[in-house]
């Protein structure tokens, strides 16, 4: 077993077999692993909003759906991924807090989750699994050995992806 690579909030970083990827709390950020499992590389970017042409300051492509997903691809191939066997691999999105406002300000999560399987569409990258909204967060662990994501959450039942 390798080292566990850390992403954080906003983050993204890449890893080849043996190591894994681990982000932890998100809530209405959404976690998309991307992975080879013919090379056995693999991605995972902690993304906090859906879209970069909506805000000012949007100089981390990490951040945003749209351009971290994008950037996550280059730094896969940069380690031998295969941009046409890329499969995903996505988790949380989560409405944390409860408003009785539908505002779209207050709806990051479902926004999020969205953009994500939006941008995965356009790019041809098919969703192999997703554990998504509801109000709680998560903390995952995506191994490249077994291509399994594992998803912590307080109070809940291990998921396994």
């Amino acid at each position: 077993m390798g080292q566990m690579i850390k992403v954080g909030m906003a983050d993204l970083n890449t890893c080849i077999i043996p190591d894994s990827l681990t982000t932890l709390g998100l809530g209405s950020c959404v976690g998309i692993v991307l992975y080879d499992p013919i090379t056995k590389v693999a991605g995972l970017a902690h993304i906090m909003l859906p879209d970069s042409t909506k805000i000012k300051n949007n100089n981390n492509k990490a951040k945003f759906a749209d351009t971290g997903i994008e950037t996550l691809i280059e730094e896969m191939k940069k380690k031998g991924a295969n941009r046409n066997s890329l499969v995903a691999k996505i988790a949380g999105g989560a409405q944390m807090f409860a408003f009785s406002s539908n505002s779209d300000m207050l709806r990051v999560g479902e926004r999020n989750v969205e953009a994500t399987k939006q941008k995965l569409n356009d790019l041809q990258i098919r969703i192999l699994a997703e554990d998504t909204g509801k109000n709680y967060g998560r903390t995952i662990e995506f191994y490249t050995e077994t291509g399994e994501l594992l998803i912590k959450s307080v109070g809940k039942e291990i998921k396994i992806l």
